[in-house]
C-alpha cells in the first residue's frame, strides 16, 4: 500500500513538472531566488573541477547544469520529468556544451539504475529530498547517491524549511488559516504537503534543520550546513536589483550568517554538502 502511494506521488509529481510547474521552474532560481542560486553557485565552484562526473539529480532549470558544464564537467542528467530532461539537454545544446552529457537518465532518486557504484564524483540532490515523503525513500535516496559517489566524493543536498510553507500561505493566501487548523497540526508533526494545500510544489515534504542533517551522518562527513537566504528570504528581488559589486559584499554576509542557528531558522532553503566516508556501513 505504501508503495502504491509512493508511485502515485512519483506520478503526480513528475506530471506537476512535465506541466504547469515547467515553465517557472526555467526561471525560478534566477527571476525569483537569486540569492539560493549564488550561495550553491559558491560552493559549487569551490568543490568542482574540469573532468568531474557529476550526477545532477534533478535537473530543474539547467542553471547549475550549465555552469558545471563550462567548468568542464561530465554531467550525468537525472530527473522524473521527460520535459525538464528535455529543456535541460536543449539548453546545453544551444551553448554548445552537449558534449559534456554523460547520460540521462528518467528515473528516481530513490533508484538510480544506469548509474555505476564509486563512478561519481559529485552528486547534486537540489531538489528530489523535498518531494520524497517518507523516511524510508529519502533515506534510500541519499543512500543511492552515496552508492554511486566515490570514496570521498561530494554530496550537495536540498532541503525546504519546514516554515516556508506557513509563510507562504500567509503571503500567497492559498487559503484562510481557519479552515486549515487540523491539517496544520498533522503538518508540524510530519511536514508534508500535496497540490491541495501548496500547489506551487504539489507533493512535499519540508524539514526541520535536525531532521534534515540525520539523514546524512551515517554516510557523509559534513563541510557545511547552511540556510542559502538568511536574512534575505523574503528580500530575493531587492538583491537581484542589486549591481554586481553590492550583490558580492551581501552574499558574504548571507554565508557568514547562513550558517547561524539565525540564519538557518529564517532561510526558505537548506544547503547540506558533504564527503563521502571512505568507510561505508
Amino acid at each position: 500500500m505504501v508503495m502504491a502511494k509512493s508511485k502515485e506521488v512519483e506520478m503526480s509529481v513528475a506530471s506537476h513538472y512535465d506541466g504547469k510547474a515547467f515553465e517557472a521552474e526555467l526561471v525560478r532560481l534566477p527571476k525569483d531566488c537569486p540569492v539560493e542560486l549564488g550561495v550553491t553557485l559558491r560552493w559549487l565552484a569551490r568543490m568542482a573541477r574540469a573532468g568531474d562526473v557529476v550526477a545532477e539529480i534533478g535537473v530543474g532549470g539547467g542553471h547549475y547544469t550549465e555552469f558545471l558544464a563550462r567548468r568542464g564537467c561530465h554531467l550525468h542528467l537525472v530527473d522524473i520529468s521527460s520535459r525538464l530532461l528535455d529543456g535541460v539537454e536543449e539548453k546545453l545544446r544551444q551553448a554548445g556544451l552537449d558534449g559534456q552529457i554523460a547520460g540521462r537518465h528518467r528515473v528516481s532518486g530513490t533508484n538510480l539504475e544506469g548509474l555505476p557504484s564509486e563512478g561519481s564524483d559529485i552528486a547534486l540532490l537540489l531538489g528530489p529530498l523535498y518531494h520524497l515523503q517518507t523516511l524510508a525513500e529519502r533515506q534510500r535516496c541519499v543512500q543511492e547517491a552515496a552508492r554511486i559517489l566515490k570514496p570521498g566524493g561530494t554530496l550537495f543536498a536540498a532541503g525546504i524549511n519546514r516554515l516556508a510553507y506557513l509563510r507562504d500561505l500567509l503571503r500567497m493566501k492559498f487559503a484562510p488559516a481557519s479552515q486549515r487548523v487540523a491539517f496544520h497540526h498533522q503538518y508540524l508533526r510530519d511536514g508534508n504537503v500535496d497540490p491541495d494545500h501548496a500547489p506551487p510544489l504539489g507533493y512535499g515534504h519540508l524539514t526541520t534543520a535536525s531532521e534534515f542533517l540525520e539523514l546524512f551522518e551515517v554516510q557523509f562527513e559534513k563541510m557545511t550546513f547552511l540556510g542559502v537566504e538568511s536574512f534575505t528570504a523574503a528580500w530575493q528581488d531587492i538583491y537581484g536589483g542589486l549591481p554586481a559589486a553590492e550583490q558580492e559584499v551581501w552574499m558574504d554576509l548571507v554565508e557568514d550568517t547562513g550558517q547561524t542557528p539565525e540564519g538557518i531558522g529564517q532561510s526558505d532553503h537548506f544547503l547540506f554538502v558533504g564527503r563521502k566516508l571512505q568507510w561505508q556501513p
